[in-house]
């Protein structure tokens, strides 16, 4: 009977269709012209609009949206970009040894707040912060700003600004696209490397199948995240559904972050409605929302930024560990893990796993046991 069930779903979603529509031709690089908001989106006039001194525009999250979160209650660090302020957690004694914990789309340093209470037990010093537009950070209202090489350039200034050396790694979702390429990069910078759920593509011009539209409109006929993407998912993740994703994000005419939070979850453990609204906190209405619908369009932009980076971890013999949530059918695949165990070094003799349990934000999942491996990876390693 389910199986009965499951194909009349499918020939349902196929009848359907989606409002995202694949132009299989494009091969945009990144955004050029934003088409006027439509009459549906609210565009809140009574936010502030800062400038800095170079002309970008941006807002800023009151403070009262991050009132009573949830387990997560560390200083507030602010490091001043050229005008735009980058939000990062800094708990555990300054001496420790240093964690840099980089996260993806669409969350925050939320996300790593079990993992840096265990760490700081244990006497680490553990550094969060939150990509620009994200979180606590500034948040740029134009698009444009939002590219794959600001991003990298923004953390690589954060950490030269606040004078982070012998780092150990952990990053996962966009912190491993931004984090392994600053590694590859600027290996002297780093003493151990922890990769979880992540990725580092190889693409060039002539390879990436990604695009972004000539024209970035909203498109109001979508109405929901499962009712657009149901189609372009149909057959797995592959180059269309993450297409049909990056589109989604840069068109929708408002993100459903808790949705997608939903899916990328564990199945095994049931959130509650307390830790889905702290994730959202930073993105009261539409104005502030320009980072997480432009992030995954970054990965049309690589054309080749990444290869130096990835002959860099050619050479790392530095301690790399994987480790990957089996549910994740993006980037928590073997196929990823067993390519970098293959690729990095230093990843011969290290202790991979794979998590059954553990889907895309493994953080969130199971931060108990993330925290454990990365305390027995340093331990083990002598870092």
């Amino acid at each position: 009977m389910k199986n009965i069930k499951k194909k009349i779903r499918k020939l349902l979603v196929k009848l359907i269709g989606s409002p995202i529509k694949i132009d299989k031709k494009a091969r945009g690089r990144k955004i050029k012209q934003i088409a006027p908001l439509p009459k549906e989106i609210f565009w809140d006039d009574s936010v502030k609009i800062h400038k800095t001194i170079s002309g970008i525009e941006f807002v800023q999250t009151p403070s009262e949206c991050f009132r009573n979160l949830p387990n997560y209650n560390f200083n507030e660090n602010y490091y001043d970009l050229n005008g735009l302020k980058i939000h990062y957690v800094d708990a555990g004694p300054a001496h420790g040894k240093i964690l840099l914990l980089l996260h993806g789309q669409p969350v925050w340093s939320y996300l790593y707040r079990t993992m840096i209470h265990d760490l700081v037990s244990k006497g680490y010093r553990c550094i969060a912060p939150d990509l620009m537009g994200m979180g606590k950070s500034d948040k740029p209202i134009s698009e444009k700003y939002h590219t794959y090489d600001k991003h990298c350039e923004n953390i690589l200034s954060f950490i030269k600004g606040i004078k982070l050396n012998n780092i150990t790694l952990f990053c996962q979702d966009w912190g491993s696209l931004i984090g392994l390429r600053i590694a590859g990069e600027n290996p002297g910078l780093f003493v151990g490397i922890i990769a979880a759920n992540a990725e580092l593509p190889n693409f060039t011009e002539e390879t990436n199948p990604l695009y972004i539209p000539e024209t970035i409109k909203i498109n109001t006929k979508i109405k929901s995240f499962a009712g657009a993407m149901a189609y372009h998912s149909l057959g797995g993740f592959t180059a269309g559904s993450f297409q049909a994703w990056t589109l989604y994000c840069l068109t929708a005419p408002m993100v459903d972050i808790k949705s997608i939070l939903k899916l990328s979850f564990s199945r095994n453990f049931k959130k509650s409605k307390q830790v889905l609204d702290a994730y959202v906190s930073p993105f009261p209405s539409f104005i502030y929302m320009a980072g997480p619908r432009t992030l995954p369009s970054m990965n049309a932009g690589i054309i080749g930024q990444t290869l130096k980076a990835i002959e860099g971890l050619k050479k790392f013999k530095k301690p790399f560990l994987s480790l990957i949530g089996l549910q994740d059918k993006l980037l928590g695949t073997p196929r990823i893990q067993n390519r970098f165990i293959k690729m990095v070094p230093g990843a011969k003799g290290q202790d991979h796993e794979q998590f059954k349990e553990a889907n895309h934000f493994i953080q969130e999942d199971i931060g108990e046991i993330m925290a454990d491996r990365m305390h027995k990876f340093i331990i083990k390693n002598k870092i």
